[in-house]
């Protein structure tokens, strides 16, 4: 059996302030979903331990995640969120240095204009990561990924992954203006990619696997498998897919790799990357 570890998915006390984005037709995952509720389901699916990443944009949230991996075995590490923008960044950064499942940090870069990722004092925050061993994840959509480009040029050390293979228009079967951003920052050996959020991405009540395969074949065919790995984006992709339909999928996707590829985008990239 291989091992797997889901590097995406969230806990969240739902409450319509802080979930905002959670809307009417999305209306199966206003409720709360927490370790308890996650762990049955890993362990349905063979799934070995999870990456709990960050939902809600403040070191509180931050902070309770922290404490639920402590809690859990199973959660084998958390990507939070801190201020990059901050004057305190370093301290901050220092203070988060002391938790060993704190792994990096995301923003939700998705809903800022492309520019955000590009200010200085901004830049200033992704440069304190390194020398504290943090990842970033960076959450974009398409119209992004130039900025992300140039972000990236300017932290060749700094491991990166972009989430959600930046949430092509796989809906609208829209694939060239995306492809060729995939493929410039695949270019760059510190980049990884999740493959993960892609349902959400696509006819949630119609897709089939022919609707998303073109777009593994960019990610798989820029990054090679060497630096992608699964993720489930749980429980947001119940909108559009049981936790199973979606692992089912990507194991046959890469059925006919070697073992040995398997196990790096299953498991062993992961580990690699976040320090697992």
């Amino acid at each position: 059996m291989i091992k797997v570890i889901d590097t995406h998915q969230h806990f969240w006390k739902y409450n319509p302030v802080d979930y905002g984005w959670i809307t009417d037709d999305m209306s199966v995952i206003r409720k709360n979903f927490l370790p308890a509720d996650l762990s049955i389901v890993l362990k349905e699916n063979g799934v070995d331990a999870c990456v709990s990443v960050q939902a809600d944009q403040t070191e509180a949230e931050t902070d309770w995640l922290l404490q639920m991996a402590e809690e859990n075995e199973f959660i084998a590490g958390v990507v939070g969120w801190v201020d990059l923008r901050s004057a305190q960044i370093e301290e901050r950064l220092k203070h988060y240095s002391r938790f060993k499942k704190l792994k990096g940090f995301r923003h939700v870069l998705q809903g800022e204009e492309p520019a955000f990722m590009l200010q200085k004092d901004f830049l200033n925050g992704i440069s304190k990561l390194q020398q504290f061993g943090f990842t970033y994840d960076i959450l974009i959509f398409p119209q992004h990924l130039d900025a992300a480009l140039q972000l990236v040029q300017q932290f060749p050390n700094q491991a990166f992954v972009i989430d959600h293979i930046a949430k092509p228009f796989i809906k609208d079967g829209k694939i060239d203006g995306w492809k060729d951003g995939m493929e410039k920052i695949a270019r760059h050996q510190n980049v990884y990619c999740k493959l993960s959020g892609m349902v959400t991405e696509a006819d949630w009540k119609n897709w089939t696997p022919y609707d998303l395969r073109p777009y593994i074949d960019v990610v798989v065919n820029s990054f090679g498998t060497g630096r992608v790995m699964f993720g489930s984006d749980w429980p947001v992709c119940l909108v559009a897919a049981q936790y199973q339909q979606w692992l089912s999928f990507v194991k046959n996707y890469f059925a006919s790799y070697s073992i040995k590829e398997q196990e790096a985008i299953f498991s062993k990239n992961a580990s690699t990357f976040y320090g697992l």
